[in-house]
């Protein structure tokens, strides 16, 4: 009873494949809804060269649209945008939110301070000279702030600053309690990411210890790929579904329309 809603397409430059390709791994993986969450667009333009244009929204339409054509009536397709968040963004979220009747918004941060997309490999040699523990002070504060904003419903790969591997010492919960407690007053769900397993930090989004703070919390969650190609769609979720269940999650999120529900796993 699992479904992937983090997923990508072509136009964010970085992902390959075509829609029915993508649907057809959806279905072979046994998955019961599939959600197509490309990265949105972000003003001023060009912003960076890994997301859609504002122009090729319509394009981006037709992708989700060619892949609802597929699938039928053999699973919903729900439509998604991974969204950026900065701290002036909230203007447009809210006028991507009303470009189209979207399921769901998954709420990500990929840039910190001077417009540095910090898990953009281009930019590993960057991490050598960075103090960890500033840029993870840093990146769980915009997390918090982001959780609260409200704008999104699924708040993607809680940690992902630890993707190359760089932590800080000591004891995390001196910024995972924070997030949680923002995560929980903003009512939105998380992600575990499966992605993480194939990057140098080898492990899920988010780590064990944030899943079960998380749990403990009443937070809810969806389990996701965050596939770049149709091979990658549902992959790890026997490993994904194995960690919720340890940390104590016996339900996942659905979503239709910006509305959540919850269902067994």
């Amino acid at each position: 009873m699992l479904a992937d809603y983090h997923t990508h397409t072509p136009l964010c430059r970085h992902a390959e494949g075509e829609p029915e390709e993508y649907l057809d791994q959806a279905l072979t993986a046994g998955l019961v809804e599939y959600g197509i969450s490309d990265h949105a667009p972000q003003t001023p333009e060009p912003f960076d060269d890994w997301r859609m244009l504002e122009s090729e929204l319509p394009e981006y339409l037709e992708w989700i649209e060619r892949a609802r054509q597929h699938a039928g009536a053999r699973l919903p397709v729900r439509a998604g945008l991974e969204c950026d968040w900065f701290s002036d963004c909230h203007e447009w979220i809210v006028n991507l939110s009303g470009r189209y009747e979207w399921d769901f918004l998954i709420g990500s941060i990929h840039y910190l301070g001077d417009k540095w997309d910090f898990d953009n490999p281009k930019w590993l040699g960057r991490w050598a000279e960075t103090d960890v523990e500033e840029i993870w002070t840093a990146y769980w504060e915009e997390y918090a702030n982001m959780a609260r904003s409200g704008l999104f419903d699924i708040l993607g790969h809680p940690d992902l600053i630890k993707k190359f591997a760089y932590t800080p010492g000591g004891d995390l919960r001196r910024f995972y309690d924070p997030a949680i407690e923002a995560i929980v007053a903003g009512h939105a769900a998380i992600e575990l990411n499966t992605a993480g397993f194939h990057k140098p930090c080898a492990e899920q989004y988010p780590s064990a210890e944030f899943l079960k703070l998380a749990r403990e919390a009443n937070i809810p969650i969806t389990l996701s790929s965050d596939a770049h190609a149709p091979g990658e769609v549902a992959r790890d979720f026997d490993k994904g579904a194995a960690l919720l269940k340890e940390a104590g999650y016996t339900q996942l999120c659905r979503f239709e329309r910006r509305s959540r529900t919850q269902v067994d796993f």
